[in-house]
């Protein structure tokens, strides 16, 4: 297993995350996965043979099942690993079950924590924005769960680049813990974070925890152009996240992710994570699986090393259309780029 620092902390995660999205299987999260206590120790168990430091979870993950199953698996090793946990979702009917307020947060924190068995969270996201709570409340109270030392590290998720900014402002200018790290969604398939999410983790000194990276299973190769959706998939069950736009170009990722990866004799799933791991800011991949034969495939990812030509070859058939101000940035500033800029224009080198 390798390891990285996260962002601007002294914290080291494990490139690979286990999502544990598939706990509980409670309403809609069945359609991923429906794992109970047995199936998921061996599941973490496997995860902490192999290096695996990060563990994932949300208050809204079947409705807290996902972290009262985490919790009884993990007691007794709890010192060993690194639990995250995120607020903001709806849990429930009552007005104020859902946001960033301080009284919302202060309680879900607590609720996680007893279902998790631990008296800390290591890493507390915000897991979406909530513009009608301020920025500065959202942040006080974050700083009270630190002080507490119920929560070690803050972070968010699904936040745009103003949301970010705004937030890391109100830190500094109040003197409060800042974020550390985001956890976004990020693959060949869907690359908009380029444009503002990567930048700014370079240039705020953010890491990056990346969500769905294999788009649900659609980047392993077991979907293919034309043929019928494979039984048993999530896509199969109905679940539509993330949203597909351009369907042909999907399948073109898919096909030369397939080529390269027969070409060196692994799957298509390692040759799109390798090619994350390989972008600027990416501290960790949360990577789910509904057996163990998925997560060692995952694994094998962390030790592969891609060529430029295949990255050239990835970066050809992924690579979206600067938008504006970018095209304007790239035909006129590129003098004075510093490096969080280039996150976004080194793969547009050749234009």
């Amino acid at each position: 297993m390798e390891y990285r620092i996260l962002g601007r902390s002294g914290l080291k995660v494990s490139v690979i995350t286990m999502g544990t999205f598939t706990f509980g299987g409670k309403g809609a999260f069945g359609m991923v996965g429906q794992h109970g206590v047995p199936e998921a120790r061996r599941l973490v168990d496997l995860c902490i043979d192999n290096g695996v430091n990060v563990f994932d979870t949300a208050n809204m993950y079947s409705t807290g099942l996902s972290e009262e199953i985490l919790g009884e698996v993990l007691d007794g090793r709890r010192e060993r690993v690194l639990v995250t946990s995120k607020a903001r979702m709806r849990i429930g009917d009552g007005p104020n079950d859902e946001g960033v307020s301080r009284h919302h947060l202060i309680r879900e924190c607590e609720r996680s924590l007893k279902r998790l068995r631990t008296d800390h969270i290591d890493i507390y996201y915000m897991h979406e924005w909530d513009g009608t709570t301020p920025v500065e409340e959202k942040m006080a109270a974050l700083d009270t769960l630190m002080q507490q030392g119920k929560v070690r590290y803050v972070g968010c998720s699904n936040y745009s680049g103003w949301h970010i900014m705004k937030s890391l402002m109100a830190s500094d200018r109040d003197r409060r813990p800042r974020f550390v790290t985001q956890q976004i969604h990020y693959t060949l398939e869907a690359r908009e974070a380029e444009f503002e999410l990567l930048p700014i983790s370079v240039d705020q000194g953010l890491g990056v925890l990346v969500w769905s990276p294999l788009a649900a299973g659609l980047l392993t190769g077991k979907h293919r152009r034309g043929q019928p959706t494979p039984e048993g998939s999530r896509q199969f069950a109905g679940w539509t996240e993330p949203p597909i736009r351009d369907e042909e170009k999907l399948w073109s990722i898919v096909d030369v992710l397939v080529e390269i990866g027969e070409v060196r004799g692994v799957s298509a799933a390692q040759i799109a994570l390798a090619w994350l791991l390989t972008r600027p800011g990416v501290s960790s991949l949360v990577v789910g699986g509904r057996n163990e034969a998925q997560f060692l495939d995952n694994f094998g990812a962390v030790s592969l090393r891609l060529t430029a030509e295949e990255m050239a070859r990835l970066n050809a058939v992924s690579r979206v259309p600067l938008i504006y101000p970018y095209w304007h940035q790239r035909n006129f500033a590129t003098d004075r780029f510093c490096e969080a800029d280039w996150a976004l224009h080194r793969d547009y080198a050749d234009e």
